[in-house]
């Protein structure tokens, strides 16, 4: 059976970006593509529309990723301190969870929840510890987190 060409309207995982002309199975275009608005029919008429929609994805994904790199940097320079109850050894009582971290964040001024503190275990050791934090995609920052026992 004969692919069809069709003009890419939106991003499209494993297919392509906006403003490509992909080759497709029939029915996968007429039963999905099409149907979802993701494409359309690959002739000069859609080209320049789609051409004009992809130049203004680009712009909107370029601003994203500046700022998604403003908020990297300004994450990488964060220092958070903490003080929890310890034993002499220097074991903490309780442990810290990603909950926390969250939570001293905010504190901080850096709005973050709790799915985006990657943890692989509760900080349960006072010292310093390296701490991953999620931005977006794959983008992610290091903060340092310093735990000190209770007097």
């Amino acid at each position: 059976m004969k692919d069809t060409e069709v003009l890419l309207r939106e991003h499209v995982e494993n297919l392509g970006r906006c403003g490509d002309v992909v080759r497709v199975k029939p029915g996968f275009a007429r039963n999905y593509l099409l149907p979802q608005r993701l494409a359309v029919t690959a002739n000069e008429d859609n080209k320049k529309m789609v051409e004009r929609r992809r130049v203004r994805l680009e712009a909107e994904e370029a601003a994203m990723a500046a700022d998604i790199a403003k908020r990297v940097e300004l994450l990488a320079s964060v220092a958070l301190t903490t003080v929890e109850k310890a034993d002499e050894n220097g074991h903490l009582y309780g442990s810290v969870t990603a909950a926390r971290i969250a939570e001293l964040l905010a504190a901080a001024g850096h709005a973050f929840e709790e799915r985006d503190v990657r943890l692989e275990k509760p900080l349960k050791a006072v010292g310093s510890h390296e701490v991953e934090i999620h931005v977006h995609g794959d983008q992610s920052a290091t903060i340092t987190l310093e735990i000190t026992a209770e007097a």
